[in-house]
């Protein structure tokens, strides 16, 4: 259910089960993975349905999916018409907020993706984010097993300001290049 979330997603769910009910990993992921698929599916599956139902009914269905969909095509779809969706698994492969399987799921809604098309790499997505969740977590939980929780909230710390430098470095380098 966890991985069904639409924050948790497998971020959530793999780690839960792993280190609280202590299941097998393999289990973990298959659960975890099969979970999140059912999520995508039913999204790609009746979203569309759903959002033409709501918009028959209600004015203000009616009004915000109109808005959401002309200010997301207008700001997004040249990135989407250059890139494609063969980039939906990278997108949901990255385990870090605002990606996943919903996200994407989403994306391929608003931008009108072919259900054929956009479940299958959104899957392959899944699986990929699971393994790596997977593993991100057996590693913390042997680091903080063997070296203590001290060294692993160091490496926590340590790769949270090397990534807020890196944002602030790529921020100031694209700040300069838009007004040069």
């Amino acid at each position: 259910m966890l991985a069904m979330t639409p924050v948790g997603e497998l971020r959530l769910a793999i780690p839960i089960g792993l280190t609280v009910y202590q299941l097998s990993p393999v289990s973990v992921y298959f659960i975890a993975v099969l979970g999140n698929i059912l999520a995508v599916f039913l999204i790609l599956a009746f979203l569309g349905t759903l959002s033409r139902w709501a918009s028959e009914k209600n004015y203000f269905f009616d009004r915000f999916f109109t808005w959401l969909f002309s200010r997301t095509r207008k700001n997004h779809y040249d990135k989407v018409n250059k890139y494609g969706l063969y980039l939906l698994p990278f997108f949901v492969a990255i385990p870090l907020p605002i990606t996943g399987g919903w996200t994407a799921s989403l994306i391929a809604f608003v931008f009108g993706m072919p259900f054929k098309k956009a479940f299958p790499l959104i899957c392959l997505g899944v699986l990929t984010a699971g393994i790596i969740v997977s593993f991100a977590t057996k590693a913390g939980v042997a680091i903080g097993k063997n070296l203590g929780w001290q060294t692993l909230t160091g490496i926590l710390l340590i790769s949270g300001f090397v990534y807020w430098l890196y944002n602030k470095r790529v921020n100031k380098n694209n700040q300069f290049k838009v007004n040069s």
